[in-house]
């Protein structure tokens, strides 16, 4: 599970489309580690802002503004706030994380003789996989 989460949005008075009585304040955010999707209860007096890192793991002292983790929730499922700032949430968890990712590239092995780690991941295909090998070395 996440200990740290970036907030992508915070409905104050719950989701709109939601009956009156059904409805309270909610945080959509994105895990650090997984890009895990959640949705968050947060505590009465907490106050948020978009791309806020904030603690959600199990110790309770160091969970200052969250008071609850709903659950996960689908792409389908956020608001679409959530959905314009993730690509820039996203961005600085890569920049916040670069050593871990560049150690992937840098590091990642072949599975086979004919096939390769880097052909795994989407719009990179041979002819990148060869560039970014040949740089490697």
């Amino acid at each position: 599970m996440e200990d740290y989460v970036y907030v992508l949005d915070y409905l104050p008075k719950g989701r709109a489309d939601l009956p009156p009585h059904k409805r309270h304040p909610t945080v959509y955010s994105i895990g650090e580690n997984q890009f895990t999707l959640l949705e968050l209860v947060p505590k009465n007096d907490a106050t948020f802002t978009i791309g806020e890192r904030i603690y959600v793991g199990k110790d309770p002292v160091l969970r200052k503004k969250i008071a609850k983790i709903k659950g996960r929730v689908s792409f389908e499922d956020m608001t679409s706030t959530a959905h314009g700032e993730m690509p820039y949430v996203i961005l600085d968890i890569v920049h916040d994380q670069k050593e871990k990712f560049l150690k992937f590239y840098n590091e990642s092995p072949a599975i086979s003789t004919r096939f390769h780690v880097l052909e795994l991941l989407p719009g990179l295909g041979k002819k990148m996989m060869h560039d970014i090998l040949d740089e490697r070395k």
